[in-house]
């Protein structure tokens, strides 16, 4: 990603190639959002439809001419694509614009890199930018492509730096590989003395920016990070909730937010963050209800609960922001069922901001825990402390 002068946020082109896809204006707009999330300013838009991308330049030579005149005539310094980009296309793109190109992949990759703060999220985020740069090597090396060597001469020294930068984030790749290894066995030392303890695992998840660290706040008194922006959160945080009707605690996990076309790079580096969905009791399901695309939102989310192995955790729908609903769209009632692949699921309308519809979500997890697990004395006796903080945590 470019910078300009005192890190003032670089001019960026947006691009944006519709193959046919539904909700395409939404997508070019969340790209914008994404673009301002990782620093950049987006001075222009352009669009074009394609059957299928171009094998060379992903839009054909003549729309890529366009990109290079719209670019020079907003002064842009930095081309942003919607849709990942092949290296080939990458390199190709930026010869003939003659300016830096990447592509979504690549600036989710950086908005985590900015936003990752615990030892364990830095670890993934810096294992998924190693497995991207791994498959970027002709391009960071195409200046080398002249000493290759002569008639005669196989490789030379091009080829051989390409192996030898190669090897270099391989090991790299293997190094980190193996200390998440050691955090993961970390996590389940800790879930093991959790569940040692009885404790229903309660983790929110949600498309990014529906509100999931505000309402994890309200919930338990926290103070995790939460703003109006994409991916605030990184790191998991987990904290004990105490829920009175049901006389016991509960543990409540926030979690790392989704997005359409995640990286599977950052998916799989992230297993051990997302390993708290899947060996959940319960999913909190939040959704930003004032969002027009929320159906497309929530479709997003369950993909990754699938790609995760998570799709059979039991969920509560939590549609958030309640207090930025116009009348026509309010709902007749704060709490009904909702119907998912055919099965109807309990939902809840709240505003984590303003606490309207708090007590509605706390009876309803009263009675999911209530069903799942007895009341203990010792809680049912004790309900002064709702922000514990397990031991170890991983912040």
């Amino acid at each position: 990603m470019s910078e300009t002068s005192f890190n003032a946020p670089a001019p960026t082109l947006l691009v944006g190639v519709d193959f046919g896809r539904a909700h395409f204006d939404a997508d070019l707009q969340e790209l914008g959002l994404l673009a301002e999330s990782g620093g950049l300013k987006p001075v222009a838009r352009l669009t074009c439809k394609r059957k299928a991308p171009d094998p060379a330049l992903f839009v054909g030579s003549g729309k890529a001419d366009e990109i290079k005149e719209l670019a020079l005539m907003h002064g842009a310094v930095e081309v942003l694509f919607d849709q990942a980009l092949s290296p080939a296309q990458q390199r190709n793109l930026e010869r003939h614009i003659g300016l830096p190109v990447n592509d979504r992949t690549l600036l989710i990759l950086e908005i985590f890199g900015q936003r990752a703060r615990s030892h364990e999220g830095k670890l993934q985020v810096e294992l998924a930018r190693q497995q991207y740069l791994s498959t970027r090597l002709v391009r960071r090396w195409s200046h080398l492509e002249r000493q290759s060597g002569g008639i005669g001469m196989r490789g030379g020294p091009g080829e051989t730096q390409i192996e030898l930068d190669r090897r270099m984030i391989n090991d790299s790749i293997k190094r980190i590989k193996e200390r998440l290894v050691k955090v993961k066995r970390q996590r389940n030392t800790q879930r093991r003395q959790r569940d040692r303890r009885d404790t229903f695992n309660i983790s929110l998840v949600g498309y990014t920016n529906a509100g999931k660290s505000t309402l994890f706040n309200a919930l338990v008194k926290a103070r995790a990070y939460a703003a109006d922006q994409l991916f605030a959160t990184l790191d998991t945080t987990t904290r004990q909730l105490y829920l009175g009707e049901a006389g016991r605690s509960v543990s409540l996990s926030d979690t790392v937010g989704f997005i359409r076309d995640l990286p599977h790079g950052l998916v799989e580096a992230f297993q051990a963050t997302l390993q708290e969905a899947t060996d959940a009791d319960l999913l909190l399901h939040v959704v930003d209800a004032a969002n027009p695309d929320w159906p497309e939102q929530m479709a997003e989310v369950q993909k990754v609960l699938t790609e995760i192995g998570a799709e059979d955790v039991p969920q509560l729908l939590v549609f958030n922001k309640l207090d930025a609903l116009d009348a026509e769209r309010y709902p007749v009632q704060l709490q009904d069922q909702y119907e998912m692949d055919g099965q109807p699921v309990p939902r809840v309308f709240l505003s984590a901001q303003s606490g309207k519809g708090l007590d509605l979500l706390r009876s309803a997890l009263s009675d999911i825990v209530k069903t799942a697990l007895p009341p203990t004395v010792s809680e049912a006796a004790d309900p002064r402390d709702l922000t514990r903080e397990y031991p170890g945590d991983l912040h």
